[in-house]
């Protein structure tokens, strides 16, 4: 008797017909996404063609780096939201932001409201150099202003691959954990997918993003999954629809 192993889905293939994108870089000049109004136009629709009925776009917060004010997203988000209506496509997009955790990032939740995904739900990153030394303090402090952390592509970190329990310190510390897709293809190298695996077989995912900036994002959905069991993966991807 013979046995066939399922063959690996396509990854643009798990993102169903209702797939709201809660991390995505497709407002145009205001971060290292989207350079130009055409650029977000691509990138909605190939999104969009994927089975993505909502965007959650959350261009970064980087003090010297991307001094994206509250002000400058909403301008950026009103523009972009205008240019699309008027090329047809009205497909919800609202913005909120990616913000980088360090001393400036604490100033600044403790002084003005934070741009979040929905409610109090804060999509933060770290430095893929290290993480900051004072972190656990921010990820508390966060926490105490009313906030809660969503850790943007945990897999990403190599500081932490070494010491895979870390993860489960941060979730105790409470943050929800946000995986790339791009991830589950290798599209990163080998380690960050072996670390995503990880965290998807031991039930630390929670949301799914699809991280776009440029059209080899686009490019790499049409990659197959690396992983044989999905279900942790679509799982994430379904619990997404909260920010709906």
């Amino acid at each position: 008797m013979f046995f066939f192993s399922k063959p690996k889905p396509f990854l643009r293939d798990l993102l169903g017909a209702d797939y709201v994108d809660i991390h995505s870089h497709i407002l145009f000049g205001i971060d290292d996404g989207a350079v130009t109004f055409e650029d977000s136009q691509f990138l909605v629709e190939s999104m969009i063609e994927f089975g993505t009925t909502a965007f959650i776009t959350t261009p970064h917060t980087i003090f010297t780096v991307w001094d994206n004010t509250r002000e400058d997203i909403i301008s950026k988000e009103t523009d972009t939201r205008n240019l699309l209506e008027a090329a047809g496509i009205n497909t919800p997009l609202r913005a909120a932001s990616e913000y980088l955790m360090d001393n400036h990032f604490v100033n600044q939740f403790q002084s003005e409201p934070l741009l979040t995904l929905k409610d109090n739900y804060v999509l933060v990153e770290m430095s893929y150099i290290n993480a900051p030394i004072q972190l656990y303090s921010i990820l508390f402090d966060l926490q105490v202003a009313g906030y809660k952390p969503v850790l943007a592509h945990p897999e990403r970190y190599l500081f932490y691959h070494g010491n895979l329990e870390e993860y489960r310190k941060l979730k105790k510390a409470g943050c929800d954990f946000q995986i790339n897709l791009l991830s589950v293809t290798g599209y990163y190298g080998e380690a960050v997918f072996r670390t995503a695996k990880w965290l998807l077989d031991n039930g630390l995912i929670d949301f799914a993003g699809s991280d776009v900036h440029h059209k080899n994002h686009i490019r790499a959905f049409g990659n197959k999954v690396g992983i044989k069991d999905t279900a942790s993966l679509t799982a994430a991807i379904e619990n997404n629809k909260i920010f709906r």
